[in-house]
């Protein structure tokens, strides 16, 4: 099918761009050592771009195709009178197809060659440089770095040096965003062909620095799946890519106020959780719910909780349940149901839970209520194996990656390895949306479908975001989204909020969930999204 979405909105699998330089080289006659020159190109315009002043570029070449991006990078940088000095890991004789034709060019330039075993030569050169090029590992990486590898990445992460990433960070899983043992510390990464998932997830964001495409003139067909020509049958590409949501288009999802409004018009959502000592996690996704739009918004908590909590916002409806019984009636008069922000482990918790799980819908007839499970509502769901009671009710998930492993059985490690994997499991065993938190947030849609939100900083890992970020969901929930819509458009406009609040207020460092409501009715209510919060996370270039 087209592209719908622009090619720097899109992350792919490594096997799917290696497919896609294979049919630019077979079908469209352009050879590999020409992507490798524009891909060079490409590299040295960046370095100068960023670095106008460096003269003294270090370049570490391994030994596959992106070695051969970094000698032909070399050899671009002496034509221009810089000083290059190449460190490598393979000789010549071990290089192949347009990585060694790569070397011959670089060779009869007399590009400065010094091996990465002679360590004295290498520290003296670190010690001269402006500016590194790792061109060490590429995308082929699936096993952890070797230990050869990994020293050098040492080097570079210690030298304290601007680095120039060409395709991926050294030592990042390109599928993943894992590190692979050690991965390199880039300031800047241009990517080649097509983005890769792990650039953007896990580890990858912190490894990669300013991100950067360059498509290197391939041309659209290949991308778009096309048969044309010679190429019969269509391509078999594996997997859907994952799209990079972009806030501006999900703007259009933004629920709009007629001039004859009334609170009925617009939703109520109904928050329910805090536990003994965890009061606020309930006021705190209450707030982002009326701040964004929900009609009305009704709280069932802790009695202990109740004065404090309407002292905290008038506006909300606050009501001191027992137990699982006295929820019965809220849940019949609420058109979204948020439970688990400060819900607890406790026997209060699980009856409140179960109860909640086992109406599946009201005695008017209607269509049950969205239900969004958070924090303690997924754990108790994987301690007590309460999956079956999510079945035939529209569910999202919310869980960070050690609520996933909880659910998936595993430990976090497992699931931040593969991320993708990880979303797309949940999603099958919970049905509905998953989110799945942490850098580069994944949502896996009722289809299976995954997307990633570009947004967010680090400034949010602190207590309490996620049930701002619930609260935000249900109050879209509430006022008639789609599922999948009120996901994509809740965890944009969350994050972003975030970004806008840190840029505000003085920076990441102390950002305190409260602080997002305001920024939140900002976005909301903007007839433009504010150029900080619009411009795309991946910027492409001309090769």
């Amino acid at each position: 099918m087209p592209i719908n979405v622009p090619l720097h909105r899109r992350l792919y699998r490594a096997d799917q761009v290696r497919e896609f330089d294979r049919v630019a080289i077979e079908h469209y006659e352009l050879p590999g050592l020409l992507l490798m020159k524009r891909a060079a190109s490409a590299m040295l315009a960046l370095a100068q771009q960023h670095w106008p002043a460096a003269q003294k570029f270090i370049v570490f070449c391994g030994g596959g195709n992106n070695g051969g991006d970094g000698y032909l990078f070399a050899l671009l940088a002496a034509e221009q009178k810089l000083q290059v000095t190449v460190i490598y890991t393979r000789e010549p004789n071990e290089l192949k197809g347009d990585a060694s034709k790569a070397w011959q060019l670089a060779r009869q330039h007399s590009v400065k060659r010094v091996s990465a075993a002679d360590q004295a030569l290498v520290n003296a050169a670190l010690d001269s440089a402006d500016l590194i090029v790792d061109c060490l590992l590429g995308t082929g990486l699936s096993q952890t770095v070797r230990p050869q590898e990994q020293r050098i990445i040492g080097l570079i992460n210690d030298s304290c040096l601007p680095v120039l990433a060409a395709d991926i960070p050294s030592g990042l899983g390109s599928d993943t965003g894992a590190i692979m043992g050690a991965a390199v510390c880039a300031s800047v990464t241009v990517t080649f062909v097509a983005a890769k998932i792990g650039l953007c997830t896990a580890s990858g964001p912190a490894c990669c620095g300013q991100l950067y495409l360059s498509r290197l003139g391939i041309p659209d067909p290949v991308y778009n799946n096309a048969s044309t020509g010679s190429l019969q049958p269509p391509l078999p590409y594996p997997e859907s890519p994952v799209d990079i949501l972009y806030l501006p288009a999900l703007s259009e999802h933004i629920p709009r106020r007629r001039s004859d409004a009334h609170k009925g018009k617009h939703g109520h959502t109904l928050i329910i959780g805090g536990d003994l000592g965890m009061g606020g996690a309930v006021i705190l996704a209450a707030r982002a719910a009326l701040h964004c739009g929900s009609g009305l918004v009704s709280i069932a908590t802790r009695a202990e909780h109740v004065s404090a909590l309407l002292a905290q916002q008038a506006e909300l409806m606050v009501h001191a349940v027992s137990g699982g019984a006295e929820c019965t009636p809220l849940l019949e008069n609420c058109t979204a149901i948020v439970i688990g922000p400060g819900l607890g482990q406790s026997s209060w918790s699980r009856d409140v839970l179960h109860t909640v799980l086992r109406q599946n819908s009201s005695s008017s007839g209607q269509p049950p209520a969205p239900l969004l499970l958070d924090a303690d509502a997924l754990n108790l769901i994987a301690a007590h194996g309460w999956q079956p009671l999510l079945q035939n009710r529209p569910v999202i998930a919310t869980p960070h990656p050690g609520e996933a492993a909880r659910l998936l059985v595993a430990n976090t490690a497992t699931v931040q390895a593969d991320r993708c994997r990880s979303v797309k499991n949940l999603q099958e065993m919970l049905g509905g949306v998953v989110l799945l938190k942490g850098a580069g947030t994944l949502l896996c849609s009722e289809h299976a479908e995954i997307s990633l939100c570009p947004y967010g900083n680090a400034g949010m890992s602190v207590g309490g975001m996620g049930d701002v970020l619930s609260g935000v969901i249900g109050a879209l929930c509430a006022q008639g989204l789609a599922l999948n819509s009120a996901v994509q458009l809740g965890a944009c406009l969350h994050s972003a909020a975030a970004d806008l609040a840190a840029e505000e207020l003085g920076g990441m460092i102390g950002l305190c969930a409260s602080e997002l409501v305001l920024p939140l009715r900002t976005l909301l209510n903007a007839e433009q999204i504010p150029p900080s919060v619009a411009v795309d996370k991946i910027k492409e270039i001309v090769a």
